[in-house]
Order: structure tokens, then sequence, then C-alpha cells
């Protein structure tokens, strides 16, 4: 194991020079223009996978999907096979804001910045960084190992369960390891052990059949905008449980134990306030009383993410016809997707402001919530890991974010134990301006699957549950 762990701190700069390389290519699969892009990506990754020592490396698609990458190293007969998880898309760049070019990895202040870097390019390296140390210093692993790196993640992985249920034999494993969660704060390594899921809602008002000059209808002609912006009010919480009827009927209540654990957790509120880019003054949306960890964890949520009228560029002096708004609504055990949809339907088409006509549907992005019981050897081979990885003792916890692989796949493969790894932590700001990765936490997270490797092979028979 020394020999291992001394390559990869001999090495440190190799990986992060393919981390540069992957950062490079801006593999946008959010906006449908950047297709070759994302098939430069995936070809990058191939070749990060054959130099790891990756076998059978190949670029596979399902129907039109953006491509995955996916290489194996099966030649270890009677131990587990664990199934490594990353995505090589990335969000776009918006314009200002960034500090360093977003595609070109900088080090600054002991961060590697970049887009993608942290989501979730780091993931994909420190994988096969872990996978090369091995293989360079043993000539085998303590495991077998199957690696998919997807491309279009960051458009809800539309294409995944196809895709798994068409290459289920050859991807089957024993354990699932993803690594693109969080830690509660750098250098405290953490297993997430539930993760909200997500129902997308589409809102569009109309008022009138065209947009009419202002001056002669504003004050008599129902304004479309306004009337949205009266309908979205009516799901503001003032520190309280959002009003909407029902949304709460389903809500897994946490145990005394649950959220004795969250308190416990190492969790500064002042600390979170900088990390949200909370401006001065402001207060936390959460219910008065409640734990922000039960909040980001365990609680329902919802955001406006878009909102349209009529644009600053395209001005006029209008009373608008038509306007719409993209809710997105973070949901937990045990909400079911259709009754959230459901309530929120109800109270956002009731008594319409001026009667305007209201149309409430569901976009296509529906992920379900998932959740965990994190104990068995699986889990407590990987807790040891971190604590190895790290020096500190690891943490188990939740994550408000999605990802709506784990569920169904882990029961593709008849119960396989999902063991959620953070390379991220609080000021990594994925999806934002200066997306960076916090190169100890890079590090540690190599070093700690080099020890999962080893601490799953060495389970009894190899039994992972």
């Amino acid at each position: 194991m020394h020999d291992v762990l001394t390559y990869l701190r001999e090495n440190h700069e190799q990986f992060v020079d393919l981390l540069r390389e992957q950062v490079a290519v801006p593999s946008i699969s959010t906006d449908g223009a950047h297709a070759a892009e994302i098939d430069a990506s995936a070809d990058v990754v191939a070749r990060h996978m054959y130099r790891a020592g990756l076998e059978n490396v190949e670029i596979l698609r399902y129907g039109d999907s953006y491509p995955y990458v996916f290489g194996e190293w099966c030649r270890a007969p009677g131990r587990p096979t664990v199934f490594l998880y990353s995505h090589h898309d990335v969000q776009p760049c918006n314009t200002g804001g960034w500090e360093s070019d977003p595609w070109v990895l900088t080090r600054r202040g002991g961060r590697l910045y970049g887009r993608g870097s942290a989501d979730d390019k780091g993931g994909t390296v420190a994988q096969l960084a872990s996978i090369e140390a091995w293989l360079r210093t043993h000539g085998s692993l303590p495991v077998n190992v199957k690696m998919l790196v997807e491309g279009e993640e960051e458009i809800g992985s539309k294409n995944l369960q196809g895709f798994f249920q068409q290459y289920k034999d050859r991807i089957h494993s024993d354990v699932i390891v993803v690594t693109d969660t969080g830690n509660l704060q750098a250098g405290l390594p953490c297993l997430t052990y539930s993760l909200r899921g997500i129902v997308e809602v589409i809102v569009e008002v109309q008022t009138l059949k065209q947009a009419v000059h202002s001056g002669e209808g504003g004050g008599t002609l129902p304004d479309a905008a306004i009337a949205l912006n009266v309908i979205l009010s009516r799901l503001y919480a003032n520190q309280k449980k959002y009003p909407v009827p029902g949304l709460y009927d389903q809500v897994r209540k946490l145990t005394k134990k649950e959220l004795a654990d969250f308190k416990a957790l190492p969790f500064d509120v002042k600390k979170y306030r900088k990390e949200g880019a909370l401006l001065p003054g402001l207060e936390f949306a959460t219910p008065k009383g409640m734990h922000v960890l039960e909040q980001k964890w365990r609680q329902p949520a919802i955001t406006v993410i878009a909102q349209e009228a009529s644009s600053f560029r395209n001005k006029s002096n209008q009373v608008l016809p038509s306007a719409r708004a993209l809710i997105s609504v973070r949901i937990v055990p045990d909400q079911k997707p259709k009754d959230v949809f459901k309530a929120l339907k109800a109270l956002l088409t009731k008594d319409p402001p001026y009667g305007c006509k209201v149309n409430v549907s569901l976009s296509e992005h529906m992920v379900d919530w998932w959740m965990t019981d994190p104990t068995g050897p699986a889990f407590d081979a990987c807790m040891q890991a971190l604590r190895s990885g790290f020096g500190r003792k690891p943490h188990a916890i939740g994550s408000g974010g999605a990802i709506g692989f784990v569920g169904p796949l882990a029961k593709l493969f008849g119960g396989a134990p999902a063991l959620l790894v953070g390379i991220e932590d609080p000021m990594s700001q994925a999806h934002s301006q200066n997306e960076s990765l916090n190169e100890g936490e890079f590090t540690k997270v190599m070093a700690s699957l080099v020890h999962l490797y080893e601490n799953l092979g060495a389970l009894p028979g190899g039994k992972v549950k």
C-alpha cells in the first residue's frame, strides 16, 4: 500500500495535467450547441483510461445520446466488482465574474479553477489516478473495476436508464462508487447516504392574443408578467413551511437520532452565509426553529429557476400577452413526484388574476429521491478508507442535490451498496462562476479510493453486504 500512495504523491502534477487537459474541452451539454466538443471530451477521457491501464475501453451511445466512455479491469477472480461513475459534460459559463479563463485550469490559493474542475472532471481524474497507482506499482488491482463516464448528466441523464438496460450484463457490479458529491467542509470526509429528487414544473400565463401598445392598453388590459408574478408570490414561505396544501403530507419525519446527528455535525452557520453568497443583512429562508441541514437534506424546497416575459434587449412599450416560469421542486423521502405536481398545480391555477389563462405542466426533468442505510461491509470499508485517506473521522451526511440514477442502478445490480464519496467542498461553486477544486481534497480522494479498493478486496468471501 505504501508504494501505491507514494506513486500518487510523486505523480501528482501529472494528474493535475490530466485534469487540465479535460477542463480545456468545453463539453457543455445544456444548450445543444457543443456536440463536437462533447465528442472531443469523450476521446480525451478514453485516452486517459488507456493510460491508467483500463482494458476494453470504448465510447458507447444509447440512441441519440451524447457519448459515454467505458473501461474495465476484471482480472481479480473471486473479488468484488466495483462500478465507478463520473461524468465529463459540464455547465455553461455565464459571461462575467470569472477571475481566470474557465477553460484553462488555473492554480490559485490552493485551489484548481476551471469549469468542470470539481463537477465532475476532478472526480473522473481521481478515479483514474487511483487505478493507475495500483496497476503501475502492483500490476493488478485488489478488486475488479468497471468505469463509466457519462456525457449528459447536466441535462438530467435522460438516456442513462435506457443505457443501463441495454448494457446491464456488461456493467453489472457488486458495489457502486460515485465521486460527484460534496463534503461538509474542506478536509472533512463525508459519505452521502440521502439525495433529494426534483420535480420541474412549467407555469405559463396568457392574457392577450398579442402585445398591445402600453399607451393604449396600459391600465386597462391585463399584464401577463404581473399576473405571473402574483401567481408565483403564492410560493413565498416567509420563513415558514411552503404554503402549498398537501406538500408536506408524505414527508418522512426525522427521527430524534437523525436530528441529533445533524446538530452534532461541524456546521458553521456564519461560514455557510459566506459560502452561500448571502448579501449582508439578509436572513435565511429556512423556517424559524428548523436546523439548516434539516432543510437542506430532508425538507422540500421550491425555486424559480427561470422566468421570462420579454427581455431588456427587445424591450418595447407594450402590455405583454404572455409570460412563463420554470419552477424546480426538490423532493424528499417519502414524497411521490406526481402528488407533488398535483399539489403545486392546484395552488398555481386557483383563482387566476384577471381570470387569465394559466397552464401548469411537467417538464421532462423529474428525478426521484434516494436514501439508504449506510451500514454493512461495503459502507464500513468506505468509512475506513475515508479515514485513512483524509486522516480524520468521516461522517455520513445527506445532500440537497439529486443524482437520479443511483437508486435504479442499485436495484438493477440486485441491491448493490452505493457509496457516494465527496470531492467538492462548499467553496467549489459548481455550476457558478469561478468553479474550483480544493487541491488537497483532490489528493485525499485519490488516496481514499486506493484504500477503498484494498478494503473491499479484503472482505471475507468478497461479500459487500
